[in-house]
């Protein structure tokens, strides 16, 4: 899909009966949980988890555009659009394949702590790299 183009991790996540609320579709907060989801893939990608620093949410925010129902598979597609020294702002576009159509769009930025001191820390350069590399490799600029 041309939409995902740039984006070099697309998640997959089914809407479970239970994502839904009273109001019948799925809770905001279920949203954060998907993005979630895909954040870690394209940490896996990146074999965060082996180094020496954290990640910690430092702020997000989503933009609901429709809402979501069950059944439906979401592809969640995210990217990194910004290197800090110590952090990352990632966006996110959520489809909905039964709608046919982008339903949230999301933004987070993650911050890099020593896993000693809980302080900020850089961002490891082999990281930087491999955040550079995926990017790259679909067009995408940072």
């Amino acid at each position: 899909m041309s939409l995902f183009n740039e984006y070099p991790i697309v998640y997959e996540q089914n809407v479970a009966w239970g994502d839904m609320d009273a109001f019948g579709h799925v809770n905001n907060v279920m949203y954060y949980r998907y993005i979630e989801s895909a954040r870690i893939q394209y940490f896996d990608a990146l074999n965060i988890f082996e180094q020496s620093v954290l990640t910690v949410v430092a702020s997000n925010q989503c933009k609901y555009l429709r809402p979501v129902f069950y059944p439906d598979q979401l592809k969640i597609a995210v990217r990194v659009d910004e290197l800090r020294n110590s952090a990352m702002r990632m966006s996110y576009l959520l489809f909905s394949t039964a709608q046919d159509a982008v339903v949230a769009m999301a933004e987070a930025v993650i911050v890099c702590v020593d896993q000693d001191n809980m302080q900020k820390t850089a961002i490891p350069d082999d990281i930087r790299e491999k955040i550079l590399k995926m990017e790259q490799h679909v067009g995408h600029l940072i």
